[in-house]
């Protein structure tokens, strides 16, 4: 796989990610407000930040392949 074709999958999928996680902090924060119990919010909220540091692993994985794509495109390197 080239560093363009990862690129091209790394970035979107970071961000679909990142947003995927950060709704699941505000259902988390919701669960806490509506007086759920502590177990479950905590949990979801645990979880909830698993998923947005994996989307920023991601997207930190497509800006790296990017770098990498422009380094072996740019001419005289």
């Amino acid at each position: 796989m080239t560093h363009k074709n990862k690129w091209l999958l790394f970035a979107p999928l970071g961000l679909t990610t990142i947003g995927a996680g950060a709704c699941m902090v505000q259902w988390a924060g919701h669960m806490k407000d509506e007086k759920a119990p502590t177990s479950q919010w905590v949990a979801a909220g645990t979880a909830a930040l698993v998923v947005l540091n994996a989307g920023m692993s991601l997207f930190g994985r497509g800006v790296l392949e990017r770098v990498r794509h422009e380094l072996h495109e740019t001419p005289g390197k």
